[in-house]
């Protein structure tokens, strides 16, 4: 073994140092502006209840394509992840791909809303921003990027209306809920979801975060804000820290009738695996999914598991399957240079290359 250093001068220099980083740290914190959810100018195109369609401004020096891309996010946490900060931004990287970027932002539910169910969802809320921007550019199809969730919603809207899509796209998307290092998974198979949503309506979102946090508990919840101290007398890195810090707090609760759906025809009896998915009295064959589909993963991924993106292979009816792995964590493929320039390069090729 070796010895532990701890001399006198050495341990010294350091606790002067901790306490000239804390005291620095202090002053950045209170002089940092406030904090944007989101850095890529954009506009509203169409709203409904909640939802806001945004369409990214496109940069004026890259040739744009004619089939636009709908970015599809889960229901759980805000989608300004994809655009988070300047040089960490996947809506920005798409952009200057070509690509003419339109977001769902899902919003707030309330208890107004507790009532809304998959189909509401799926066939209601997906269906009409895609006619929106159908109509908008006179197409008859538009390419769909699904991201977590969002990109088993655009499985389920895909095989539901395949003449609509030319081109899907998932990233870190569940297929298969039952792989078994699915920790999240293995939770939640003996929750009486039926008494909790009959129970509460909506389920609150920090409910779900702090579900989400204690799947990692030592890094998330104690680990970073340790190492946050190294980055405190830096005015940038702390700004961007509290922009991560912002999102990961910011969980809208969820409507209760589709978290009923979602959990227990999915993470409780696999029904993509099983064939068994439905939206409303719609069954759900992903053999009917027949267009080019790239899917993406993560391999450090603590919540959407390798295996469980990666069992899409084989199930849907398209003769144009690709897989792209990345070496880094659910959120890392989002946020991370390496992401930056390995990612969404990737996804713009792709669809470039299959625009015709």
């Amino acid at each position: 073994m070796f010895p532990i250093d701890i001399r006198p001068d050495k341990f010294s220099a350091e606790m002067l140092d901790y306490s000239r980083k804390l005291g620095q740290g202090m002053e950045n914190l209170l002089n940092a502006d406030a904090i944007d959810t989101g850095v890529t100018p954009k506009d509203v195109v169409y709203s409904e209840d909640k939802l806001v369609l945004y369409r990214y401004q496109r940069p004026s020096d890259v040739a744009q394509q004619a089939v636009p891309l709908l970015v599809v996010y889960a229901l759980v946490n805000r989608p300004y992840m994809t655009d988070i900060q300047e040089d960490r931004s996947t809506i920005k990287g798409l952009l200057a791909t070509g690509q003419d970027v339109y977001l769902i932002d899902w919003g707030y539910p309330d208890q107004a809303d507790c009532a809304l169910t998959l189909d509401d969802y799926i066939n209601g809320y997906i269906d009409r921003c895609v006619d929106h921007i159908c109509e908008t550019h006179g197409i008859d199809k538009v390419n769909i990027l699904g991201i977590c969730q969002g990109g088993a919603f655009s499985l389920m809207y895909t095989a539901l209306h395949p003449e609509k899509v030319q081109n899907l796209v998932t990233m870190v998307t569940p297929v298969d809920f039952k792989t078994p290092d699915n920790l999240l998974s293995a939770w939640v198979q003996n929750i009486d979801i039926d008494l909790a949503v009959d129970t509460m309506g909506n389920i609150p979102g920090e409910l779900l975060n702090w579900t989400f946090l204690s799947l990692k508990p030592f890094s998330l919840t104690g680990q970073k804000y340790v190492n946050m101290v190294d980055l405190l007398d830096d005015p940038n890195k702390v700004k961007n820290f509290l922009r991560m810090e912002k999102w990961i707090f910011d969980s809208p609760d969820q409507a209760g009738e589709t978290f009923r759906e979602f959990i227990k025809d999915f993470y409780q009896q696999n029904a993509f695996i099983n064939g068994t998915a439905k939206v409303g009295n719609h069954p759900v064959d992903l053999k009917q999914i027949t267009c080019p589909v790239l899917n993406i993963y993560a391999m450090q991924d603590h919540l959407v598991p390798p295996d469980a993106s990666k069992a899409l292979n084989g199930l849907t009816g398209s003769q144009d399957y690709t897989e792209l792995a990345f070496p880094g964590g659910h959120i890392g493929i989002y946020v991370s240079g390496k992401a930056q320039k390995e990612v969404t390069p990737a996804i713009g090729k792709w669809l470039n290359e299959r625009a015709s």
